[in-house]
């Protein structure tokens, strides 16, 4: 199963969401490819947001070796599931597929529907890391729960 998560700029919330997805696949012994991406270039080449990568860190998720990149359209053959961090992200992705292509694109948030939230707030603008961690991981858990 190959899975990309999707946010605004590919340096907080996809790049976590990658990180916690490899972090606890591998922990649970499962054969997954994870990448994210961005639906805007103002990032790419760049690491990750410094103060998302220490909030990530305290939790064990290691982020210091991804980059920055832009959703393409090759992306939608790559990948089994695409993953948006909010609905302005995943309004993106389906203006970005390509004709006939049909991989299933989904909003993080379906997979914790006791966040009671559908967007994970971006925490380059909201500051609140941790909020933001808090929800990856509860997604991620639902996630990996759907896919065992």
């Amino acid at each position: 199963m190959k899975v990309l998560f999707v946010c605004l700029g590919n340096i907080c919330r996809s790049p976590a969401a990658e990180g916690a997805l490899r972090k606890r696949a591998d922990e649970a012994g499962l054969p997954l490819s994870v990448d994210s991406a961005g639906t805007g270039s103002w990032h790419v080449g760049e690491p990750p947001y410094r103060p998302m990568i220490e909030a990530a860190g305290r939790r064990g998720i290691r982020l210091n070796d991804l980059r920055a990149r832009c959703l393409r359209a090759s992306d939608f053959d790559a990948f089994d599931l695409i993953i948006a961090m909010d609905h302005d992200n995943l309004d993106e992705i389906e203006r970005l597929r390509p004709a006939g292509n049909e991989t299933p694109a989904r909003l993080f948030l379906e997979y914790a529907p006791q966040a009671g939230e559908s967007d994970v707030p971006d925490p380059y603008y909201t500051r609140d890391f941790e909020r933001a961690l808090d929800l990856i991981e509860m997604a991620t858990d639902g996630l990996l729960q759907s896919l065992a």
